[in-house]
This record gives C-alpha cells, sequence and structure tokens, in this order.
C-alpha cells in the first residue's frame, strides 16, 4: 500500500538562519545536543534532526516504509513577523521546499508557508507557490494573531485557492486565551485542539465553506472535536437564527466533505471520524517530528482499525495521492 503522511513538519535551515539573524520577533536557544528550541507563548519546539536535515529525515522515511511526505512548517508562523519581513520569510520558506521538491521527488511535496498577517501579500505568494513552485496548496494557521480565518481580509485567498481547487491545511497555533494554557504543556494538548475547532466551526457558520466549494479544506489531528461535536453545531443551526443567516444546510453537511489528518493515534477517536466523514476522507498524519509525533504510531493504529484492505489503503494513501497531486 501506499503510504502519505500530509501532516509532518519541517524547518529549512535557511529559516533556522533567518530566525537567528537577530530580525525576527522570534527567540531561537540551542540546547547540549547542538538542536535548536523555536520559543513562543505557551510552548516551544524542539527542531531536532528530523526538522532540519533534509538528508537524515529521508532516510528516516525509507526506513519507515513511507512512501512520500507533505511538508510543511510549523509554529510559531511567519505570521508573528511585521508584515514585510514575514513575507520575505515565507517566500524563502517556499523557495526551500521547491528545491527539496526538486531533489527529492516523489520522497516529498510541500504545502506553501503565508505571511497570513499580510491578506495582500499571502494572496501574492500563494499565487506564486502555485503557479511556479506547483505546491498543491497552503498551510493556515487556525487564526491570525487573534483574527479568525473566516474573516473577510482572507477571501481573496480563498477565492483563488477555490479557483485552483487547492488543498488548505488548517493547523492549530496559539488560542485566544493562550494565557491560561501555560502550565503542563495545556497549550499544545488542549489549546490547539480547540483552537482548530473553533476555526473549522467559524468558517462554516460564517458561509466561506459555502462560498468556495471548490477549496479542499483538512483540519489537524482529528479536526480537534469536529467529529465529537459536530451533532451540536447541527443542534445550533436548528436552534438559533444567526446559525442559520450564512448557510442553508446544517454545519455537519459541510463538515463530512471537508478531511480529516490522523494526528490522533486512539483507535476510538480513529474510528469515530471515519464513522462521521468516511473512510475517503481521512489522510494518514504523523506530526513527525515533533515530541508528541510518531510514524510507527501512525502506522500501527491505521493498520490496527480493522477495516477492510480497501479503506485501509485510501487512509494511508490513496486519498491523499488525489487530493496533493499537482
Amino acid at each position: 500500500m501506499t503510504i502519505i503522511d500530509v501532516h509532518n513538519h519541517f524547518y529549512p535551515p535557511e529559516y533556522l538562519d533567518a530566525l537567528r539573524s537577530g530580525k525576527s520577533a522570534v527567540r531561537v536557544t540551542v540546547d547540549s545536543a547542538g538542536n535548536p528550541h523555536i520559543h513562543y507563548p505557551g510552548d516551544y519546539n524542539v527542531a531536532v534532526a528530523g526538522h532540519r536535515d533534509i538528508a537524515y529525515r529521508h532516510k528516516v522515511l525509507e526506513d519507515a516504509g513511507v512512501d512520500t511526505q507533505v511538508i510543511s512548517l510549523t509554529t510559531p508562523g511567519t505570521h508573528v513577523e511585521s508584515p514585510a519581513y514575514a513575507l520575505t520569510l515565507a517566500r524563502l520558506v517556499n523557495d526551500a521546499f521547491a528545491a527539496i521538491i526538486a531533489e527529492r521527488h516523489p520522497r516529498f511535496t510541500a504545502l506553501a508557508t503565508l505571511p497570513l498577517n499580510d491578506p495582500a501579500g499571502s494572496l501574492t505568494e500563494f499565487r506564486r507557490a502555485v503557479e511556479e513552485l506547483h505546491l498543491p496548496g497552503a498551510m493556515l494557521f487556525s487564526n491570525v494573531n487573534g483574527v479568525a480565518l473566516a474573516d473577510e481580509r482572507f477571501w481573496p485567498l480563498y477565492e483563488a485557492a477555490d479557483a485552483y481547487g487547492a488543498v488548505l491545511h488548517i493547523h492549530p497555533t496559539s488560542p485566544v486565551g493562550v494565557e491560561a494554557m501555560t502550565q503542563y504543556w495545556l497549550m499544545p494538548l488542549v489549546g490547539f485542539l480547540m483552537d482548530t475547532t473553533l476555526a473549522a466551526a467559524h468558517l462554516v457558520f460564517s458561509g466561506v465553506g459555502e462560498r468556495f466549494p471548490n477549496i479542499k479544506w483538512v483540519l489537524s489531528h482529528l479536526g480537534g472535536a469536529v467529529p465529537y461535536m459536530a451533532e451540536r453545531f447541527d443542534r445550533g443551526f436548528h436552534a438559533f437564527k444567526d446559525c442559520r443567516r450564512n448557510i442553508d444546510r446544517p454545519p455537519s453537511d459541510y463538515l463530512r466533505r471537508w478531511y480529516y489528518d490522523t494526528v490522533n493515534f486512539d483507535p476510538n477517536a480513529l474510528r469515530l471520524a471515519v464513522a462521521f466523514a468516511g473512510a475517503d476522507r481521512i489522510l494518514a498524519g504523523s506530526d513527525y517530528p515533533h515530541q508528541i509525533g510518531s510514524i510507527p504510531s501512525m502506522l500501527m493504529s491505521l493498520r490496527h482499525l480493522g477495516l477492510s484492505d480497501a479503506d485501509t489503503a485510501r487512509i494511508l494513501g490513496g486519498n491523499a495521492a488525489g487530493l496533493y497531486r499537482r
């Protein structure tokens, strides 16, 4: 079976050098093993070899039997910088991704990084990434310095993504209320999942999903709590006039057409997502090489779900092979 991992992360060395240059808003330290630590409120990432050494990573995938990874940047993202520098860093990252693909295809493809605090710059860079670099879409963070993805300032970007039929993969970032999540790693453990859920609900209720039907929306971490809470969204649709203002069908009708990556290795949670959206809407994801991610756990959880061989093959790679082709 073809295995395509759609949720994993890479820091191009050029990007890490830029963070350390003194121009960035991001603080970087280095541990005793030589691994950079990228700090932001409530969390930090340890950039181990797999985050920043593409040759090392290629070997890891070969050993694990993973055919392709769809690489993306991760938190804190370029939107924490000034708008001008955010665009500079986004272009640097996307060019680095394109070089990796050119050298190592089909082992790697990538999603574009966008300077989301600069909506006009994001549209320009998105068009460049799709048309010139031939990337299949972009990763969006679940909020942009507190601004919801459903905000109309991002609609020109969605209009372009809709015209291309592009992938937009929503990944969580520092949630609103992060001040209450600075202990016990509660931001990535709880806040990330809730922020993805909030972003998805806002996009649907605002009518973005209705207005731009050709976008291939992908939600990280099994959609946060979306499969679990979709029935409650539907009850809100029937109960509250405001929830029907921009859509004429229950939210679950839209959300069942979106895609969900499997960065939740609990078989019961995976079965709920399959029951909610169908096996043709589930995409294998590992969150490699974060401390909380695991390629072996991704593979083991999917191979022990008790699904048919055909459905297992779809989730492991068949669905992604069609979705990310460009």
